[in-house]
């Protein structure tokens, strides 16, 4: 194992811990604040810990880079993927949402050919192919018990999916800190903007829980809760600096298996913060998830 590779393993281990514990603080206060004011509030709290990490790795001319076009374009995928992700927590429990979104290694490992121009053999696909039937079992579509803010989790996979290989395209020409910069900024702006419309449309209710998280009004925080949002933007800016050096320094086909460590802090934080149990079938469901993402991976690094 090449130091680029282990290095790249810790990296993604720490921003999937990091994140795992933003998801617990969101969800504790998704019942009551907006979700663009928490999106806003921790991005702008971000700002200035990326300044300096920045500032430290390449300096802040590197801001402005001539490719800021793609790097927007990767920040729009992110801030869809993650406002899809952190609307699923309202309605469903935190193993849930996370179980679903563990498909990441699936949909890296089906747009890796249009991407990367990487070819997979069929044992590939029928990795796949079981992988999204362990989803199945989680959903149990038809069965009365169907929650459409699952379909959120798988949204925001495979948006985030995509944005990794984008990172891992952009290689070594852009600095970790940059990229996590940019989509942080972005998320600023995508916050403050959609906040905005929905004021000027005057929505300002909705009967779903993930609807009513994105529409409703900003209200002043509690000193608590206000200080929960404002450590998300010091979680996010690591985490993100960890997760996008993970892909930019090593293989993403090495790497990705390393998401999964994710699947021991969600039901961890679920059962501690909110006194969730995790149903029989999302743990069946989850593990046929797990088995298939990483069979697909390892068939697809052999190939």
């Amino acid at each position: 194992m090449t130091n680029h590779t282990a290095r790249g393993i810790l990296c993604l281990c720490l921003g999937v811990l990091v994140f795992s514990l933003q998801d617990a603080i969101i969800k504790q206060v998704s019942g009551a604040y907006a979700l663009t004011e928490v999106v806003a509030i921790r991005s702008l709290v971000g700002i200035p810990v990326l300044l300096a990490l920045v500032q430290h790795e390449v300096g802040w001319r590197a801001l402005f880079t001539p490719r800021w076009g793609i790097l927007a374009l990767r920040a729009l995928i992110l801030f869809v993927s993650y406002t899809a992700y952190y609307m699923a927590f309202p309605a469903l429990p935190l193993a849930d949402a996370v179980a679903l979104y563990f498909t990441v290694p699936l949909f890296v490992t089906a747009l890796a050919g249009p991407f990367l121009a990487e070819k997979s053999s069929w044992k590939v696909w029928l990795a796949v192919v079981v992988g999204f039937a362990g989803v199945m079992v989680m959903l149990q579509p038809g069965s009365g018990l169907f929650e459409p803010a699952a379909l959120l989790s798988l949204l925001s996979a495979a948006m985030y999916g995509s944005s990794m290989l984008m990172a891992r395209r952009l290689g070594t020409s852009q600095a970790a800190s940059v990229m996590s910069f940019h989509q942080n900024a972005f998320f600023l702006l995508g916050a403050l903007a959609t906040a905005l419309v929905l004021h000027q449309l005057g929505i300002v209710r909705a009967e779903h829980p993930s609807l009513s998280f994105l529409v409703r009004p900003w209200v002043q925080p509690t000193l608590l809760d206000g200080a929960l949002m404002a450590v998300c933007g010091v979680v996010a800016a690591v985490g993100t600096l960890f997760l996008t050096s993970a892909y930019r320094v090593a293989r993403a086909s090495i790497v990705t298996p390393f998401e999964y460590t994710g699947i021991l802090w969600a039901p961890t934080w679920g059962y501690l913060f909110f006194h969730e149990v995790p149903r029989a079938t999302t743990v069946l469901g989850g593990a046929i998830v797990v088995i298939a993402g990483l069979v697909a991976l390892r068939a697809a690094k052999q190939r």
